[in-house]
């Protein structure tokens, strides 16, 4: 059935896609933990400013990515049967 492979073919890209964000979203919070933290404790406005600047590095490469993947469309629903 051809429905099933591009059902398995979105399922795949849809669990690539979250183990990438889960991966990114890991080193963010290290980072916040190793190098944000610290710094808000010792200056807190240049943390915040800091931070921003990392959220804004994620949110491009979380752009970039989806431009490079669109999103597939989810497959047709099935006829009810009978």
């Amino acid at each position: 059935m051809p429905n099933e492979g591009s059902k398995g073919k979105w399922e795949q890209q849809l669990r690539e896609a979250a183990t990438h964000l889960e991966e990114d979203l890991r080193r963010f919070a290290k980072y916040v933990n190793d190098e944000i933290v610290p710094d808000v404790r010792r200056n807190s406005s240049e943390a915040l400013r800091d931070a921003a600047a990392e959220l804004h590095k994620l949110a491009n490469r979380m752009d970039d990515h989806a431009r490079r993947n669109p999103p597939q469309p989810p497959p047709p629903p099935r006829a009810p049967k009978p």
